[in-house]
């Protein structure tokens, strides 16, 4: 039985890993061994960068909608503390997103907020 080598295997998982090095500067973008660890390292770089995402959106979204509390004369742990005890229901999302759209309807939930407190 003929001996068996790894050649077309070995191609192809070099291929894809220099594929996926494909921009990068210098000989990080050729040479195996350096795309590889390019590769590995900015694989993780975008794991971490994708839980990064979800924190500075709802930092910002936290931000909107103590701004928009502020200029309806109330502070945001009042105001989601006053939305909770109103019973609605509504995530920090679409809070952010009805305080920069639609400022009459954020004022009415400020109001609902109050007269739970």
């Amino acid at each position: 039985m003929a001996r068996v080598k790894g050649a077309m295997m070995t191609r192809k998982r070099r291929k894809k890993i220099i594929k996926l090095a494909k921009g990068y500067w210098g000989a990080k973008k050729n040479r195996f061994k350096m795309a590889n660890q390019q590769v590995m390292k900015s694989l993780s770089y975008a794991y971490v960068g994708r839980k990064l995402k979800k924190r500075d959106f709802r930092r910002l979204w936290i931000t909107r909608i103590s701004a928009a509390c502020a200029a309806n004369g109330i502070n945001y742990s009042r105001f989601m503390n006053g939305l909770k005890k109103a019973g609605i229901e509504l995530n920090r999302k679409m809070l952010a997103e009805i305080a920069v759209s639609d400022a009459a309807a954020f004022t009415a939930l400020v109001e609902k907020a109050k007269a739970a407190l």
